[in-house]
C-alpha cells in the first residue's frame, strides 16, 4: 500500500505563521505534523507520496531528505490559494500510474491512536473505506461529511455538509482506496463530482461501488486556525 498525503493548501486562516511556511509542518510535540502521521504507519506504507504546491515544495523536498521513509514529494504547480487544483485534482496527480491500494490523509491532522487499525479493516473487507467517528454536534455535521451504514459498515448514503444530515457519522479526510476505484477520478470530474474537498471523489464512488466505513477507536485534532493550533500543541507537549 501506498499513502497520498495531502499538503497542498495554504492555510490562509494560519497566517502569519503559515504565509510562507506549510501547516502539514508546523511543530507539535517536538515535531512535525506530518512526522506523527508517517511514524504511525510506516510499517504498513512502501512510499509515501506528500502533493504539495510550487510555494512549498522545497520546503517539504528538504524536511523529506531527512526522514529515513520512502517519501516522493509532488509539486501541483500552483502558487496561490486562488488558483489551488482542489483536494479531488491533487489525488488524481499523485495517484498517477500508480497500481496499488492507497491510503489518502490531510497532512493537517492529529490522531492520539493509530491508523494501523484502519488498514487492517480495509485489508479484511477488500474494498474502498473510509474512516468515522460520531458527532452529536449539528452545526459540526453541517460542516463535515455524514455517512450512514448499515450492520456491515457498508455506506448506505454519504452527503457533503448537509443542511439536514441523514446521521451522525462525520467523515474525516483519511480514505483508503482500492487501486481500481482510484483511477475513477476523472470519470468522477466529468459526472460534475466536487474537486475542492477531499470527501467529494469519496461520496461520488460510494454511489457506483460498495465501500465500507471504519469507526475511529480515538480522537482526531483538526488544525484550522491558530486557536486550534494552539490547542492541539497543548494536548500533545
Amino acid at each position: 500500500m501506498k499513502a497520498i498525503i495531502l499538503a497542498a493548501g495554504y492555510a490562509t486562516r494560519l497566517y502569519p505563521l503559515t504565509e510562507n511556511f506549510p501547516k502539514p509542518l508546523l511543530d507539535v510535540g517536538g515535531k512535525p505534523i506530518l512526522d506523527w502521521l508517517i511514524e504511525d504507519i510506516s510499517s504498513e506504507i512502501d512510499e509515501f507520496i506528500v502533493v504539495t504546491n510550487h510555494k512549498f515544495a522545497d520546503i517539504f523536498k528538504e524536511w523529506s531528505a531527512k526522514r529515513p521513509e520512502n517519501i516522493r514529494i509532488i509539486d501541483d504547480g500552483t502558487s496561490t490559494n486562488e488558483t489551488r487544483l482542489g483536494a479531488v485534482r491533487d489525488i488524481q496527480l499523485a495517484a498517477k500510474g500508480i497500481e496499488v491500494d492507497m491510503l489518502v490523509m490531510a497532512g493537517d491532522n492529529m490522531l492520539d491512536f493509530s491508523l494501523t487499525g484502519f488498514t487492517k479493516y480495509q485489508k479484511s473487507v477488500g474494498m474502498s473505506c473510509v474512516m468515522c467517528h460520531d458527532e452529536e454536534r449539528l452545526a459540526a455535521l453541517q460542516k463535515t461529511a455524514v455517512i450512514t451504514v448499515d450492520d456491515a459498515g457498508v455506506i448506505t448514503s454519504y452527503e457533503e455538509k448537509p443542511e439536514v444530515p441523514k446521521g451522525k457519522l462525520a467523515v474525516p479526510p483519511f480514505y483508503i482506496y482500492r487501486a481500481e476505484d482510484i483511477k475513477r477520478i476523472q470519470e468522477a470530474l466529468d459526472d460534475g463530482c466536487g474537486y475542492d474537498a477531499p470527501g467529494s471523489f469519496a461520496a461520488w464512488l460510494s454511489k457506483k461501488t460498495t465501500m465500507h466505513a471504519w469507526k475511529m477507536d480515538g480522537k482526531r485534532y483538526d488544525i484550522g486556525d491558530v486557536e486550534s493550533y494552539e490547542s492541539v500543541k497543548r494536548v500533545f507537549e
